[in-house]
């Protein structure tokens, strides 16, 4: 019998953006295909439906705990509890649909470089993670699907993968470089504003933003003035 696999959580968290580059080589692989039998508006929400099969929707339901949890001026460990409730609430059921609205209106619109920006989005929303984990403390110290990833403190070799996705936007030329910045902009807003609302950060949370910084890239890079 060969050895029992080791669940090492930590090891796995500079792979997030090659993880994020598999899902959207696979979403862009089903688009330009796609695309030769349905309008783009079509297609583009075909995009979105696989992009949560892909995961599982595993992110999708940290964005709703969170949105329910971090709605009000509810004090940290009331957010904390609302968050673990597995029930969604209106606000996490608004937030999810408006999410996944602004993906939908985001690749429906995407212009030159298409199935390029769809591969460098999902790596750049999930390199975003790394970023929470290294500039944030676990918001639950006794127990949770995300502690085993701050058990020890990350080192800054973690972001070594990121640098993939960034370098795949010089060949998108001035979209690639606005879609890096923009990048830079949410994660540092998310982090700023997970600080300042509740000093933590726990895997619902990750997972929000994933799915805002996708959303939100998606988004700008089909601006037509980038």
């Amino acid at each position: 019998m060969g050895r029992k696999a080791i669940f090492e959580p930590r090891a796995m968290v500079p792979f997030f953006p090659v993880v994020g580059l598999i899902l959207g080589l696979a979403v862009a692989v089903f688009d330009f295909v796609t695309l030769y039998f349905w309008p783009v508006h079509v297609v583009a929400i075909l995009d979105v439906v696989l992009l949560v099969l892909l995961t599982g929707a595993l992110h999708i339901d940290g964005l709703g705990d969170t949105a329910d949890g971090l709605y009000g001026r509810r004090p940290r460990e009331q957010a904390l509890k609302v968050m673990k409730d597995s029930r969604i609430g209106a606000m996490g059921l608004v937030a999810v649909v408006c999410v996944l609205a602004v993906k939908w209106a985001g690749l429906a619109s995407l212009g030159p470089h298409r199935s390029l920006l769809i591969v460098i989005v999902p790596a750049f929303a999930r390199s975003a993670m790394i970023f929470g984990i290294y500039f944030l403390k676990y918001g639950r110290p006794d127990g949770g699907t995300g502690r085993p990833f701050f058990e020890n403190p990350l080192d800054k070799k973690a972001f070594i993968f990121v640098a993939i996705p960034a370098i795949l936007c010089v060949f998108a030329g001035l979209r690639g470089i606005g879609l890096m910045l923009f990048f830079i902009l949410i994660t540092g807003a998310m982090v700023i504003f997970y600080q300042k609302r509740m000093g933590c950060i726990t895997g619902d949370m990750l997972g929000a933003m994933v799915e805002i910084t996708e959303a939100g890239l998606f988004i700008v890079v089909s601006a037509g003035g980038i």
